[in-house]
């Protein structure tokens, strides 16, 4: 049998790892990623402000599929036959090389059973003006980071020279998601700036999708924090007034042109905001890969949602934002279409948000897409590899293994200052993910779960935490041992 994952992010490389492992030499695991390296995404933020190299977030994934036994591709997929074709009816993938040694080659690989672990594309022209390639800059991948870094280091300087600099940080499209991601990178500017006793100099802006500050895509959370019950607005809002941080909630940003942001608030305002140096978030989309039937048809629709993620075992059924419950979510992502076609981490298609969906007058959509990032990846993606394996091995067609993101807790440490000494993180942990107001009507999560705490341990953790998934991620000794 052969197993085909897509992508060698952080859900495609653990599903990768532990088919393998569960697999052993009989069956073939091959990987199709259009990078050479794979990146530990959560460090990205240090990279962003100079604290980390990026050889420090990545490694080559060539030589660790080799020792593995794994068969690597860098390449795209552009086109799925799950069908096949006239021939054997085995369905197989298109794809394209992007390493150097074989640019513009293409080839197809057939499979037993496929993983999309695809990831996002960051879709950064949905907002015109925004990214690398515009105005504004991003941490979502480690080559974007350094950029960050460089564009980071250049208002310093003008800094250190007298010259007051105005930074945007935040969401750059009214349904972008990650708004934990944007959320770190300001807090460690600050922090940056504070270390070198600039911050009088500087004018930081948050700028979000969210209703409420901290709503983080999850429509908020009630926390446990000193013994007390704290929502995250309270928390967010008291962290960015500690570090003198202004805000602008409820706003999608439409064009961004240089120095200066255009957004429309949910009250159908419009207005603007003044910058040297932008961080924004960029909206998500699938990867844009066709689907064909046996006859060269097109059924890309009948396998993908329209903005490009997978369909799976969720509810689609559109229905009241107050009828949602977290037995829309998947629980196998398994695709409905074709029992051998899985989707894990943001590849798969979400039934719905999390957070309340809200619009302007004038009918523009502004909220954040739910998260899927991170633990909650990591876990889809194994459990996955669980289902595919114990298929394989023994022949039968049950998922024993589930993941209910409405059932699955997570946990996130969020960094506000690197420093061995004086550094910031907040641990934070929700549980479940996407609330559950049948079980838990008065917080709609396990508030026994759901705590957040920030200080010089937090950083320590999470400093902690890098090492040890990067020792994962390498497959180095015992690394199945270590959690998603």
């Amino acid at each position: 049998m052969k197993v085909l994952v897509l992508g060698a992010g952080i859900s495609g490389h653990t599903a990768a790892a532990f088919l393998k492992k569960m697999l052993g030499r009989r069956h073939e695991v091959v990987v199709v990623s259009p990078s050479q390296y794979y990146q530990w995404i959560p460090s990205n933020i240090w990279v962003g402000v100079g604290r980390m190299r990026p050889e420090q977030v990545r490694f080559k994934l060539e030589k660790v599929y080799r020792r593995w036994g794994i068969v690597f591709h860098q390449a795209r997929a552009v086109a799925l036959h799950p069908e096949g074709d006239a021939g054997d009816g085995q369905g197989f993938v298109s794809i394209e090389y992007t390493s150097r040694e074989r640019q513009g080659e293409s080839d197809r690989i057939r499979y037993d059973y496929l993983v999309n672990a695809t990831g996002p594309r960051l879709n950064f022209g949905a907002t015109e003006g925004l990214g690398p390639g515009g105005y504004t800059e991003s941490v979502c991948s480690w080559d974007h980071a350094a950029h960050a870094w460089e564009a980071l280091k250049g208002s310093i300087a003008k800094m250190q020279q007298g010259e007051r600099q105005r930074f945007l940080i935040g969401t750059g499209h009214p349904t972008a998601t990650c708004q934990g991601a944007a959320f770190e990178y300001i807090l460690n500017i600050a922090f940056e700036l504070k270390r070198r006793k600039l911050e009088h100099l500087a004018e930081l802006t948050w700028i979000s999708n969210e209703y409420e500050l901290g709503d983080f895509g999850m429509g908020g959370a009630y926390i446990k924090r000193g013994g007390y019950i704290t929502p995250t607005k309270v928390f967010t809002e008291s962290v960015f007034a500690e570090n003198n941080i202004q805000w602008i909630k409820r706003a999608g940003v439409t064009r961004v042109e240089p120095g200066l942001a255009h957004y429309e608030t949910l009250d159908g305002s419009e207005g603007s905001v003044a910058f040297d140096f932008a961080m924004l978030i960029p909206a998500f989309a699938g990867q844009s890969i066709q689907a064909y039937d046996r006859q060269g048809g097109e059924i890309t629709e009948k396998v993908f949602a329209p903005n490009g993620f997978m369909k799976v075992d969720a509810d689609y059924t559109p229905r009241p934002y107050e009828q949602w419950s977290i037995r829309d979510w998947p629980q196998t992502y398994q695709s409905p279409a074709y029992a051998n076609l899985y989707a894990t981490g943001i590849a798969f298609a979400p039934p719905h948000p999390i957070s309340k969906p809200m619009q302007s007058p004038n009918g523009r959509a502004i909220f954040p897409a739910p998260p899927r990032t991170g633990m909650p990846s990591g876990v889809i993606g194994k459990v996955v590899a669980q289902n595919i394996a114990e298929q394989i091995r023994k022949g039968h067609k049950e998922h024993p293994h589930t993941a209910n993101m409405g059932r699955m807790g997570a946990a996130c440490i969020v960094s506000a200052g690197f420093s061995l000494t004086q550094g910031l993180g907040a641990t934070m942990t929700v549980s479940p993910v996407v609330p559950d107001w049948e079980k838990y009507p008065e917080w709609g999560r396990d508030i026994n779960a759901t705590v957040g705490e920030i200080g010089l341990a937090g950083h320590w953790i999470k400093l902690f935490l890098h090492y040890m998934f990067l020792h994962k991620a390498k497959g180095y000794p015992f690394w199945w041992l270590l959690p998603e």
